[in-house]
This record gives structure tokens, sequence and C-alpha cells, in this order.
């Protein structure tokens, strides 16, 4: 696990390795063990370790045997002592004990489809010498991130941002459209990322870039939503556990000590107990609770830390963060405005103290429909009797007419829509350019009229499920590409590596989420129930039944609460502060209405104003802090438009989701 960053320059010139050292120190904190350098002629590579695997000698870069070939890699590759055996046996020879070796020679037998053959977490960077090209490449779920830029005629890479920005810091300028997409859904999809100039890199996607052209590949895809159904109830459970005890066992392995975080939850708890059969010594949990006991999980990771005999950690959060979201603010560099971000960070850094390494049970609610807003959206079917019209017209000439605090005004707005459109509604926080422009000032508004729909996007993923017969499951694929990779990863990502923490997610290995989304959507969804195969399978590894059948949770702070009480005063009067008002992204009468209707406890608008306090501390703490000046108000946007980059759905390549072992031969 570490972190990458690097140059690849203009034909002709010398790329500084003191430019490539300070990206690397950027990003410190993702590698705090040891830095590599590959700097010749215009190319530099570099990478921060955090050495879990081969801790004596896989030093990065590595090269292959005339190094010609070189590479810089986060992540893990869970399935090279297999590729390795049969490389060495076509007459590679390898100097390393590290999964990055296995990459390199992978590449040169077989170019850019190599991505396909790995299993695990990864972005890699690898230059050819030989063909002066390089490639840079993102794992397929998006569990480690990477961004790039084109800038001067030279490609610069990095995981994170600020790696980046510390060779090109004129690379400032905020993306309106990408602050657009924020105020939508709370993060910004790929491929934009805050900044107008720079990129992420898509989840199931490499980079080519060869005398200084730029193409983008889709290596893989979820292959189909729709499967042969199984024969029995308890050949889908054989075949589950099977499955699962697969992922999370070779995800054991690592030559530093191990552990899991467990949230009380059913997905955590399954990955304990599974955990728990295959290690020969307890296995150390880590958990966190609050003192509002409608928040606390920690009396349920407790039962399962009892059941299966773990060491088991775990504290109680502390209300005062002011100080926590200050640094954490000033490390992320885009408004990331998930809440449950804090109590990540929190067990993280707890987990920190006795382990390098944790599994989490991250992924179940996409694969097998847990979160609650897909029973809502179930429930709302009976809206779709509405004409077409009435919703049109409710929308276009009742909805701008009603007061803002009016009861049930954005309820009737999203009964007027259609099954998709309602769902992606039910996801959204400010939509300024439809449900919420009365919150908006009128320049923002002149704005966001001409960038493009943030939903567009979105609408695509769902019309485009692969296989999808239904509509719950095209929700499912719609959420793996948005939600999953653009928040709850990143969430994970970020918070782990700010403790130089390395998570590992069982549930979202590739062969294991291929077979879980063919399963008939009925095995996921039964009659209201979530999670329907998963819980059973939680029966039978004899997780407590009390924490099976009650309410969902979630790994959430008690924003409601704490936002009317101990940090009502601290935090809700910097929205209102003229500092931030001046930004121009609000009507400043709108924001004090939200403001004051949550004090008064007359609706709970904590998610809202928790978006816009992250919004302006990101202003604050990351730009200003960082720049050590002030940046320009948000409508400096229109003195230099910005080309849209949409949200990929490329055409789908007939072999998309194949195994790379049925695929390719060696």
């Amino acid at each position: 696990m570490c972190g990458i960053a690097g140059i690849v320059g203009r034909s002709g010139e010398t790329v500084e390795a003191s430019d490539v050292h300070s990206m690397c120190q950027a990003i410190l904190h993702r590698g705090p063990d040891d830095e590599g350098l590959y700097v010749r002629g215009s190319v530099g590579l570099g990478m921060r370790r955090l050495s879990i695997i081969d801790v004596a000698g896989g030093r990065q870069p590595i090269h292959n045997e005339d190094r010609t070939v070189w590479a810089v890699f986060n992540g893990e590759i869970y399935n090279f002592p297999e590729l390795r055996a049969e490389l060495e046996s076509r007459g590679h020879s390898f100097y390393t004990h590290s999964d990055t070796e296995v990459i390199i020679h992978l590449y040169e037998e077989l170019g850019s489809e190599c991505f396909r053959k790995l299993r695990g977490m990864f972005a890699i960077a690898i230059w050819d010498e030989r063909t002066q090209s390089f490639l840079l490449a993102r794992d397929r779920l998006g569990k480690k991130p990477v961004h790039y830029a084109l800038h001067q005629g030279r490609l610069l890479f990095g995981s994170e941002i600020k790696a980046i920005r510390a060779v090109a810091p004129e690379l400032a300028t905020p993306n309106p459209e990408a602050v657009l997409q924020y105020f939508y859904f709370g993060y910004i999809p790929d491929p934009l990322t805050a900044f107008s100039e720079i990129q992420k890199l898509p989840p199931g996607h490499f980079l080519e870039y060869s005398r200084g052209n730029v193409a983008i590949h889709r290596y893989w895809d979820v292959p189909t939503y729709f499967g042969q159904p199984p024969r029995s109830e308890e050949e889908c459970l054989e075949v589950l556990e099977s499955k699962l005890a697969e992922a999370v066992r070779i995800r054991l392995m690592s030559e530093v000590p191990l552990g899991a975080l467990l949230s009380g939850g059913v997905d955590s708890s399954i990955v304990v107990a599974l955990m728990a059969r295959a290690s020969s010594s307890p296995v150390k949990t880590f958990s966190i609770g609050f003192a509002e006991d409608r928040f606390n999980e920690s009396q349920y990771a407790r039962m399962v830390a009892e059941r299966f005999g773990t060491e088991h950690h775990e504290m109680i959060v502390d209300p005062n963060i002011e100080e926590t979201i200050a640094y954490l603010t000033s490390m992320l560099e885009e408004p990331f405005g998930d809440s449950s971000m804090l109590p990540t960070y929190f067990v993280c850094r707890m987990a920190r103290e006795k382990v390098t390494v944790a599994l989490s049970g991250d992924g179940g609610d996409e694969m097998f429909a847990g979160y609650d807003r897909y029973a809502l959206a179930m429930q709302r079917r009976g809206f779709g009797g509405i004409p077409p019209w009435a919703g049109k017209f409710y929308r276009q000439q009742v909805h701008p007419r009603l007061p803002a605090g009016f009861y049930g005004r954005n309820l009737a707005w999203n009964a007027s829509l259609n099954w998709r459109d309602r769902y992606l509604d039910s996801v959204t926080f400010l939509p300024a350019r439809d449900r919420e422009r009365s919150v908006f000032s009128d320049d923002f508004l002149a704005v966001a009229d001409q960038l493009p729909d943030p939903m567009q996007g979105f609408q695509n993923y769902y019309d485009h499920a692969p296989g999808a017969q239904d509509d719950l499951s095209r929700l499912l694929y719609l959420d793996t590409k948005t939600y999953l990779a653009g928040d709850i990863l990143t969430k994970v990502d970020r918070m782990s590596m700010a403790t130089s923490l390395e998570v590992r997610v069982p549930m979202l290995d590739h062969e294991f989420v291929e077979w879980a989304a063919s399963l008939p959507v009925e095995w996921k969804f039964r009659a209201s129930q979530s999670k329907y195969l998963l819980k059973r399978l939680a029966e039978r590894l004899k997780i407590p039944r009390e924490l099976l059948h009650r309410p969902k949770q979630g790994f959430q702070l008690p924003l409601e609460q704490w936002l009317r009480g101990e940090l009502k005063h601290k935090f809700l009067a910097i929205l209102t502060e003229p500092r931030t008002l001046q930004r121009g992204y609000f009507r400043p009468e709108a924001v004090r209405g939200l403001v004051d209707e949550h004090v008064r406890g007359r609706r709970n608008r904590s998610g809202v104003l928790w978006k816009m306090l992250i919004l302006e501390w990101w202003h604050r703490n990351y730009l200003e802090g960082e720049a050590g000046h002030r940046t320009p108000p948000l409508l400096a946007f229109k003195e230099s438009p910005i080309a849209p980059a949409p949200i990929m759905v490329p055409e789908r390549d007939p072999g998309d989701g194949i195994e790379a072992s049925q695929r390719l031969s060696l």
C-alpha cells in the first residue's frame, strides 16, 4: 500500500527529481515507511510506501530484467503468487518477493491486457522505455484513487490531487460543474474533480499516454445483472459462503499486524466470522460508538466480538470535533459531504495503533440491496399512477410558487417523477437546477443553467445496466458505478490513508461481485427484506440474531442533535458569516431560513447544512489555507468557461466481464 505520483514530460525535456520528490512529500501520510524514485530524461515516477508485503525487499519503483520497463503501484494483488509461478515457468526472473514485480512481467507478456489478470485493488503507473509509452490504471471498483492532468504539454498524475498541485499550484481553479454535482450528490463523481484541469481516472479504466496524446479505455464492467437462478437456497448459500470465505482468506496475506473494522452490522460481522474461522490466533477488532443510543452500535459489535473470541477494542467518540474537521478538510482536496467520514477516521486512527491492515464489510449494501432507500423506492412505486402531464404541471407551475418551508412540497415533486428520476431525486440534496432553486443566488443559477445536467450521467448508468431485467438491479448498478466509488470507497481510502492504515474489502472482490450481481434480485431483496441471502449466511455462521433483524443504523454521526446542541453556535454561525455568503452560492435569506428551521426543531436540515458547512470549510482550510490567500468568489467561474467532461458510459465490449483466465493465456 502506498501513494504514487509522477510526471511524463515533453520530448527532450528533463524532469527534475526534486519535483517528483515534492509530489511524494505531499502524500507522505499514504506511505510513511519509504520513498522511491525513478527519474530519467522526460519521465519521473515516485512512490511513498506503507510496507505490507516483502517488507525487506519490495522497494519501488520496480523494473524488469533489462530495466526497460518501470512501475509504481498502490494497492495489493492477491493472486500474485499464482501469477508469479506462471510467469517464472515462462522464463521471467524475479529479484523481489513483492506483488508489484508480477505486474511488470505480466505487462511484458500482455501489454495493457495485463490489468484483466489482476485480482485486487490498485492504482498502477507503468513506463515503457522501449516504446516511450505510459500506462495508468485503476482497479475495477475504484478502491484506490488516481488523478491526472495534462498541463503545459506534460502529464502529471498522483494518488491525490495535492501531489499534482505540489508541482502545478496554478491548477487551483475550482470547477463549476464539479461544485454543481457536489450540491446534488454530496460528492464529486468521476471523472470530474473540484479543479477544472484535473480529472479522476474512472474505476475499471486505464489511460494510455504516448507522444502527447491521451486515450482512456475501459477494461472491465459488471458483466450482467441476470443469470441462471440457483436450484435451491441451500445451494446458493453454499456458493455464497465458499466465494466470500475465499475473498476473506486471500486478504489475510500480510507481513504486518492485521485486524478488522467491526461496526456491528451484518456485513462487517460476516467478515469477522470468516476471518475468525481462517485465523490461527484471535482476530483484532475495532469499533466506535457515540453517547447517543440511537447512533451507537458498539453493543452489537461487542456481541460479535464475544461470539467469535476476538481481541476487541472500542472507543466512544467525543463530539468535540472542531480540530478534527479542520484537519480533515485541509487534507481532502474536494468538498466531501458524507459525515460518516468522521467515525471512519476515528476507527481507522484507533485501529492503526494496533495493526497496519484492516478488513472492512463495505460493499454488501450495493451487492445485496441493503440501503433503506431501495425499500423506499419500492414503496413509492404507487406514485407511477400519476399522469406525466400532471407531474410536469406541478414541477413547472406549482412547485416554484410554494414557500420553501411548505410541508409536502418536495414529496410532491418526488411523486411527480417517473421511477428512475424519482430514485435519483431521493438521493440528491440540493439540486440547484430544479427542486431547490430557491436556495441559490441568481448569479449562481445563471452559471448552473449553462452547465450539463448532473443527472444525465446517472440516468445513463441506470439505462445501461448490463443485462438488468428489473428496476432494482438497475439501481444497484447505478449505485455501484457512482455512490460506491465516489462516496463509500473515497471515504474509506482517504480516512484510512490519513492514518496510514490499509483497508481491504472482501465483499468487493471482483470475482465475488460478478457472481453476486448475476443472482436474481429476489435473492437480494425479498418481501421487503434487504440483504436476504447475506442474512441467511449470517444465521448459518451463528452471528447473533439480535443483530440481523433490527433497523439499519449505518455508520453515521448524530448530526441532528449536535447541530441543535453543543455545535450549534460553533458551526451554524459560519453559514451566515459575510465571508461565507460572499462566495456567491446561496441566497442569504434561504440559508438563514434553513438554519432557523433546524435549530427550532421544525425540520431536520442537518444533512443539507452539513454539506454547506463542508463546502465552506473546504474553501477555508484547503484552498485558502494552502494557498495563503482567499480564493476568488464563485462568479469568477463565468470568466473562463470549461468544457464539460461527462461521465462515460462507453459501448460494451462483448468480452467485458469474462474472466481474464478464460480470455488470455500466458
